[in-house]
């Protein structure tokens, strides 16, 4: 496939690294996601103000992009597609987030445009629901991190329950921190894909 000879050397130097990563070579996904996964985090930060929703779409965004790879094309750079795949599975987010939070008369299926105050689905929405239901959460996250395989139960319990950085769990592991962040990367997806299914069977 012919590159764009509009790219810059960036953008080539990615296109190499998809080459390798279509090939199944797991450093070029981690150089990938080392180079971008700051600019996804803040932009998607700004999107949708909360780190903690920010930090499960920078892991979406990654995790379609990569899945997806083949349909890259060289004719634009690597980090448009990406930041393209970022924003709008953002965008679909915000849709189904404000969505759960329009009256039932509306029917679902459309977003009023002026938005003056949408009302919960349910009435008994408060603050200390709201509040168990993240102590659930939490909850949840331990046991189904229990179950991960040892090395990426390690990495979640020293970077989210310990609160390590990536150079101490790197330093702990005596791994190269690119490795830290890869495996890191695939921790969490499996984390939220557990998550997810199990929340759509209760």
């Amino acid at each position: 496939m012919e590159i764009s000879p509009n790219l810059s050397e960036k953008a080539r130097q990615d296109y190499r690294l998809v080459i390798l990563a279509r090939d199944g070579d797991q450093k070029a996904y981690a150089d990938l996601l080392g180079r971008y996964r700051d600019a996804i985090y803040f932009m998607l930060l700004k999107m949708v103000n909360n780190k903690s929703d920010a930090e499960d779409l920078t892991i979406e965004a990654f995790g379609k992009a990569f899945k997806n790879i083949d349909q890259y094309s060289p004719n634009y750079a690597f980090s448009t597609w990406l930041f393209k795949i970022a924003s709008n599975n953002c965008i679909d987010f915000l849709r189904k987030k404000k969505g759960n939070l329009i009256s039932l008369d509306t029917g679902g299926s459309e977003l009023p445009e002026q938005d003056s105050g949408p009302m919960p689905l349910q009435s008994n929405t408060l603050d200390p629901e709201e509040n168990l239901i993240r102590e659930q959460k939490t909850k949840l996250m331990h046991t189904i991190v229990e179950k991960l395989k040892p090395r990426y139960r390690k990495l979640i319990e020293l970077r989210y329950f310990k609160e390590y950085s990536y150079e101490e769990i790197a330093a702990e592991l005596e791994l190269p921190i690119g490795t830290v962040k890869a495996q890191l990367f695939r921790a969490r997806e499996l984390l939220y894909h557990t998550l997810k299914n199990t929340s759509e069977k209760i």
